[in-house]
């Protein structure tokens, strides 16, 4: 998949496009202006810290658009720059899956963005690159990237314990997903419609119990 192929998708004031070298700054403003909003779930890597550097973000973004593993979206909702998502981990054949992560600015949340940003990118997953999975894993605090898998009706899958470093630490996450069968018409149009089930991203009391629980080391 080239990098010519990741694709300009639009609903109302929202549109999703590639992210471009040419970002770099604004994308780091937003960031910057957002951090005391984003930082408890920015990725970070064990043993150092978070550091903003959006031109090597971007480089490595495209490089793996390139390689067609990933589709790099930036958010713009009036032409303004309000966030990214990133669908990452492409696997074709027997797997045929991805991943999606996301973040918006703060004066950008509560206003459907990102769950029609997320909706837009499964639909091209699902009906264009025939991808059969998609999966978001979301920490147990966030409370409002889970809504938007409450909104859409993303099945809930289970509990990962210290699944990636973010913030410092390595944190759990609950992994929700959907698979293509169960929204032959597009997760948009069902959200739309107000079909998507809405007891699907329900958690387990045991798992909302287990991530109030630090994992300790030699626990088996």
């Amino acid at each position: 998949m080239p990098a010519a192929s990741v694709p300009t998708l639009v609903d109302g004031s929202l549109t999703l496009r590639p992210v471009r070298a040419r970002d770099a700054r604004p994308l780091e403003r937003v960031l910057l202006d957002n951090r005391g909003w984003l930082r408890r779930w920015e990725a970070t890597y064990p043993g150092g810290g978070s550091i903003i550097d959006t031109r090597g973000s971007i480089r490595n973004l495209t490089a793996h658009a390139r390689a067609g593993t990933a589709l790099p979206f930036i958010m713009e909702w009036d032409g303004e720059l309000v966030g990214q998502l990133n669908v990452s981990s492409i696997t074709h054949g027997s797997l045929s899956s991805a991943t999606i992560g996301y973040w918006v600015a703060k004066h950008a949340a509560g206003r459907g963005i990102t769950p029609t940003a997320v909706a837009l990118a499964t639909d091209h997953c699902f009906l264009t690159l025939r991808l059969h999975r998609m999966e978001i894993c979301i920490r147990p605090d966030n409370g409002p990237s889970l809504r938007v898998v409450e909104k859409l009706g993303f099945r809930y899958e289970g509990l990962r314990r210290r699944f990636i470093h973010i913030d410092g630490d390595w944190r759990d996450h609950y992994a929700f997903a959907l698979v293509a069968e169960e929204v032959p018409g597009g997760v948009l149009r069902r959200w739309r419609e107000g079909r998507a089930p809405a007891d699907a991203a329900a958690i387990p009391a045991a798992d909302r119990e287990a991530a109030l629980t630090p994992l300790r080391v030699g626990d088996r």
